[in-house]
């Protein structure tokens, strides 16, 4: 019996470690367990970055966006800067159509400017709009204004009236918010009369202007106003 003893004893010896390293295990596993469990309950607590990529920032949208915002309408301190409409189609390289289905799924955060005809003026109604979609803006990055004119007179008159439109909407953020960063956001394109006029699928809109005033004369008498979210 003395002689079984010692190996008894050495046994048990051995098998504390064993215990241990499956105790610890246990214990690790367990750890990481309630850790996976924390975070499937707890919100994600990490900040969102304020370029988004929403679902409609389609790789039409992007190239648009990006070629608008770097060489036509980012007015990085020259207010006023945007694409005339002899540049528009080079700048969306595809059909008017085409192009204004791009802003569609955007309606719900989207405004349209009405103007009267012949006008740039903004009356209590377009200034609050104006104020409202801009304040509206969470986390986004990019406010994008297309203006357009009815084709109704010259050319030449349409396309100056076009960006007196824009540049009106503009001229109000300005005026209103004080932003320092403001001319890093807003992005300017005016398409006078020659370019994506707006169909009466857009009467269902939020927009300025009479309810019953929604032919496709008094759509294109405007400025197109969003916040964009896309991650260029």
């Amino acid at each position: 019996m003395k002689k079984v003893i010692p190996y008894i004893i050495g046994g048990v010896v051995c098998l504390i470690p064993v215990f241990l390293i499956l105790s610890w295990t246990g214990a690790a596993e367990q750890r990481l367990d309630d850790a996976e469990t924390d975070r499937a309950e707890t919100p994600d607590r990490i900040a969102v970055a304020n370029q988004a990529n929403e679902a409609y920032c389609t790789p039409d949208l992007k190239k648009i966006l990006r070629r608008v915002l770097t060489s036509c309408g980012l007015i990085g301190g020259r207010a006023g800067r945007g694409c005339q409409p002899a540049d528009a189609k080079n700048v969306a390289t595809m059909g008017g159509a085409d192009f204004n289905a791009l802003f569609v799924p955007m309606q719900n955060r989207g405004g349209i400017v009405q103007f009267d005809q012949g006008s740039s003026e903004l009356d209590v109604q377009d200034r609050a709009m104006i104020e409202r979609v801009f304040a509206e803006r969470k986390g986004a990055s990019y406010f994008f204004v297309v203006s357009r004119a009815s084709p109704e007179g010259r050319v030449e008159r349409n396309r100056e009236l076009s960006r007196a439109r824009a540049e009106g909407v503009l001229a109000h953020l300005q005026t209103t918010f004080k932003d320092p960063d403001l001319e890093e956001q807003v992005g300017l394109l005016w398409l006078g009369e020659e370019y994506a006029q707006l169909d009466p699928g857009f009467c269902n809109w939020q927009r300025t202007g009479a309810e019953e005033s929604c032919s496709t004369e008094d759509l294109n008498r405007s400025a197109f106003i969003t916040w964009i979210d896309c991650r260029l």
